[in-house]
């Protein structure tokens, strides 16, 4: 058992390589919470993904620092645990905030896997040393620009791209990249930005021999979904619709996908990810690991979660250098040859916080102490 000490939080904003584009909005710098979790001389760490207003997401890092500081650190702060089951109880009388969760869970893990000296991929279930990855390219200012784009990162070894695509910047520039690319592994991500009376534009995708189609419709309907893919010969996956092993069982059944984006901050944390990681599995559906712009705090854990079996198609976890000068964790993720990337095998998530780094990127912070008896 652990006694869980100490927790800080840090609102931290970092600036991205280059502006990324998606249906919701332009994103030039990233916004996360990173927590700090102390037990008897260890130290864990985790990232909210939360960003600074709610596109992807109705959290933000308003509502989970909110969250967080008045809720969710309360309940569990001077509480022995003994593993992530104990920390979902200390938790469960609260409603919703997925992101804020995860990122207290996260810290967790860490410190788990480095009170028992494991690395979080063994923990979770991990099989392989590398993993296959893709990079993800936002809507860019005109077709010209894209194709360049792609090109650059086709030459840098990444054999998978998705394009982010919204109403009006989606067709005709998907097919200009596949005309350039014909073998190119490509699929497209259109975060809810359409409804059913689009219908046309994706039954036209049909042709252009994608990985998938990613999230077309809106975030809260399985519905529309099931309607659209029965019209359709390429997998719908869902992303932003998945919340919860729940979720994700009710979408196989209807055939409202036939993919399933995993992003651990989305369905509330790792452990509700291999649940989901196991139905899927159970199922036949193939899964990936979706990213959200992470630190290499976050980016480690990704990596760790996509070296379970069922994680068959490429992830959103590109290199380190793909979105930040310079990070806040130590060693950086570098692209191998192969288009894969290395997991972790120290202890816990495998990354060293480099604490200079992070005081400068720190824009506020909140210490929490448990109250000695």
């Amino acid at each position: 058992m652990m006694l869980l000490e100490a927790i800080e939080l840090r609102h931290v904003r970092m600036q991205l390589q280059s502006p990324f584009e998606t249906s919701f909005g332009v994103e030039r710098e990233r916004d996360c919470i990173i927590v700090r979790l102390q037990s008897e001389g260890l130290a864990g760490w985790g990232e909210c993904a939360a960003s600074y207003y709610p596109g992807y997401s109705y959290e933000t890092i308003g509502t989970a620092w909110h969250v967080l500081s008045e809720f969710l650190i309360p309940a569990v702060l001077g509480q022995r645990v003994s593993d992530v089951d104990d920390l979902a109880a200390l938790l469960a009388p609260f409603k919703g905030h997925n992101l804020a969760r995860a990122g207290l869970e996260m810290a967790l893990w860490d410190l788990i896997g480095k009170a028992e000296k494991k690395p979080l991929a063994r923990l979770l279930g991990g099989q392989r040393r590398s993993v296959p990855v893709g990079v993800s390219v936002g809507i860019q200012p005109d077709e010209e620009s894209l194709i360049k784009v792609v090109e650059d990162y086709v030459r840098e070894g990444y054999r998978r791209v998705k394009l982010k695509i919204k109403p009006g910047r989606d067709l005709v520039e998907l097919q200009a990249v596949r005309r350039v690319f014909p073998d190119l592994k490509l699929q497209v991500d259109a975060n809810s930005a359409y409804s059913l009376q689009d219908k046309p534009v994706f039954v036209a995708m049909d042709s252009l021999d994608l990985l998938l189609i990613e999230q077309p419709l809106a975030d809260d309907d399985l519905i529309d979904h099931s309607g659209l893919q029965k019209a359709l010969k390429t997998a719908l996956c869902l992303d932003e619709s998945i919340l919860s092993v729940r979720h994700a069982r009710q979408a196989i059944e209807i055939d409202a996908c036939r993919v399933i984006n995993i992003k651990a901050g989305r369905v509330g944390g790792l452990a509700e990810a291999l649940r989901i990681h196991e139905l899927c599995n159970e199922r036949g559906v193939p899964v990936w690991c979706g990213g959200m712009l992470e630190t290499g705090i976050g980016r480690a854990a990704n990596l760790a979660l996509a070296s379970l079996p069922g994680f068959t198609l490429p992830g959103d976890i590109s290199a380190s250098d793909r979105y930040y000068a310079e990070d806040i964790a130590e060693p950086r993720f570098e692209l191998n040859p192969d288009s894969t990337i290395d997991v972790p095998d120290d202890p816990g998530l495998g990354v060293t916080v480099v604490e200079d780094a992070l005081d400068d990127v720190t824009l506020r912070k909140g210490a929490f102490l448990a109250q000695s008896d």
